[in-house]
């Protein structure tokens, strides 16, 4: 006769793991952790020696921390806590389910092949340890398995196509209810006295860092500010929507009081809840019974980078890659640095750099004029370099989208419209004419004539004298002349893709014509078709190029 298990054994105790999803609304894992359960601890892992050491920014860094912050406050109105825990999961989930007596473990699932990987192997501990686990999609709109079986198993290639893929889809899942009190029910968070010493949240300056000269946040992390910017965003007032893609101005480039994506990156905000709200607005105004796949393909680009990396482990390099083209970059720390550090001697790109490092954040269309002046345009390195870049300084880089974005910009997967060069004179210039965004970033340049703020070197001696930057000695000098570089680059892709298309063929690299992001090039809006070989090539640099 089997013997009766102890009533203690009976108490079901459930751990919700924090990765991304940093949030209560809209998260299905969460409200598995309090189904049917007695106690419930949130637990996010932080390794200390990993953040003294990491190359993440101190933006990036702060950012989290205010997210884990909001997050703690939050849980603590429903009489609950987030416990911060030093290491890394494996080694700590064991004692864990032993100490805590744990029956069941839940957590977003994670589409990443790093993620994947953790997850399995954190699965295989708990099933020794005899606690369930409990995962469920919510970092993305779709299920991208299902994405890929409507494609063969293949994740697709084009973003046309998987446009087209997620069109016949049904649409997205609406999101869950947020944790609440009353969906707590019974359960209860057993909290120490000690908490505070032992599962707080850090202070930056207990990572390493030195925060004396540190700006005020310019992106506030957490839940409830991303919830506060979709509010103002989106409503009540209907009128203030545009539906329509955004006009090119000057001061898209400065951060937004009502961006979001930062907080979509980490979870702060629910993809699906920015979806359901979109969907709805747009009903309100358009009448219409589901909302055109253009009214959020932002969010479909995430989607389409998720599911282009969720199976390849080598998404963000290219060796290895099987979607990267290979192309012979140029090994140059000097010019990398110079890039890196804003010194490149071309003050839209500089000031684009300077935001970067200074703020956490830079418009898309800053983000595509620098990928493609340090990759295919002008500098010839590689893109691997610049998503490094990226990953250290960005708010809102993750893997997925980070390594696409930079495969992307520089032709080597996805888009092949190598000919569609940015100039770095000429494509801010039309921008921002008279330079605002520059001399807010450059206030070296804060003087310089309207006429000349995009080049000072063509700017006569007395004119830079009266502005006080004499450039080579105040501001640097061109590190490139952009009209020759940019045109043997051009050549050089050319014979890239020659060479590709004669013995691999382009089939899994079609153009995508449909790409918001780079079909803009600083001469013309209009798509051109790829020049011949010998044929002269028009329409690619500004007259402003040279030094």
């Amino acid at each position: 006769m089997p013997q009766k298990r102890p009533v203690s054994n009976m108490i079901k105790n459930s751990i919700h793991w924090f990765r991304k999803g940093l949030r209560l609304h809209d998260n299905p894992a969460l409200l598995e952790a309090v189904r049917d359960s007695d106690t419930l601890r949130c637990v996010y892992f932080l390794d200390p020696w990993f953040a003294g050491s990491s190359n993440l920014g101190v933006n990036r860094w702060r950012f989290l921390l205010q997210c884990l912050e909001d997050l703690d406050a939050s849980l603590r109105k429903l009489n609950s806590r987030l416990f911060v825990i030093r290491g890394q999961p494996a080694n700590i989930f064991p004692r864990l389910f032993k100490d805590w007596n744990i029956s069941r473990l839940t957590f977003e699932c994670d589409s990443e092949p790093f993620g994947k990987e953790r997850d399995a192997a954190i699965r295989k501990l708990a099933a020794e340890a005899g606690v369930e686990v409990v995962s469920r999609t919510s970092h993305t709109l779709y299920d991208l398995e299902k994405i890929m079986e409507l494609n063969g198993g293949h994740p697709p290639l084009t973003f046309k196509h998987f446009q087209t893929l997620v069109g016949s889809m049904p649409p997205p899942d609406p999101p869950v209810e947020a944790l609440t009190q009353a969906s707590m029910g019974r359960c209860v968070t057993p909290v120490s006295d000690n908490h505070r010493d032992k599962y707080g949240v850090p202070l930056l300056e207990e990572l390493g860092f030195d925060t004396e000269d540190l700006a005020p946040a310019v992106w506030p992390g957490g839940e409830s500010e991303a919830l506060t910017r979709l509010e103002k965003q989106l409503g009540p007032d209907l009128s203030t929507v545009n539906f329509e893609r955004p006009r090119k101005t000057a001061s898209p480039l400065l951060p937004s009081p009502l961006g979001l994506s930062p907080y979509l990156r980490f979870g702060c905000l629910s993809c699906r809840l920015f979806y359901s709200k979109l969907a709805e607005l747009y009903q309100k105004v358009k009448k219409d019974a589901s909302p055109p796949i253009s009214l959020y393909d932002k969010l479909l680009w995430r989607e389409f980078f998720y599911t282009a990396a969720t199976n390849n482990p080598r998404f963000d390099k290219m060796e290895g890659n099987p979607i990267c083209i290979r192309i012979p970059w140029d090994r140059n720390p000097e010019a990398l640095a110079k890039w890196a550090e804003a010194k490149t001697g071309f003050p839209w790109i500089d000031a684009i750099m300077t935001q970067l490092r200074q703020v956490g954040w830079i418009h898309h269309l800053a983000r595509h004029a620098v990928a493609c002046f340090l990759t295919r345009g002008d500098l010839w390195i590689s893109w691997e370099e610049g998503m490094k870049v990226f990953e250290e300084l960005l708010l809102d880089a993750d893997w997925s989208v980070n390594a696409g974005s930079w495969l992307c910009h520089s032709c080597s997967s996805f888009f092949q419209q190598f000919f569609h060069c940015y100039c770095p004179v000429g494509f801010g210039r039309k921008i921002d004419p008279e330079g605002v965004f520059i001399r807010r970033y450059l206030p070296v340049l804060k003087d310089m004539p309207d006429k000349y703020i995009y080049d000072p070197w063509n700017a006569p001696i007395e004119v830079q004298r009266a502005a006080k930057c004499v450039v080579g000695l105040d501001y640097p000098r061109p590190m490139v002349n952009h009209a020759e570089v940019s045109r043997l680059n051009i050549e050089r892709m050319r014979q890239v893709y020659q060479q590709l298309s004669r013995y691999r063929g382009l089939s899994l690299l079609a153009a995508v014509p449909t790409n918001p992001i780079e079909n803009l090039n600083v001469n013309s809006d209009r798509p051109q078709a790829a020049p011949s070989a010998g044929k002269k090539q028009r329409g690619i640099n500004c007259r402003h190029g040279s030094q």
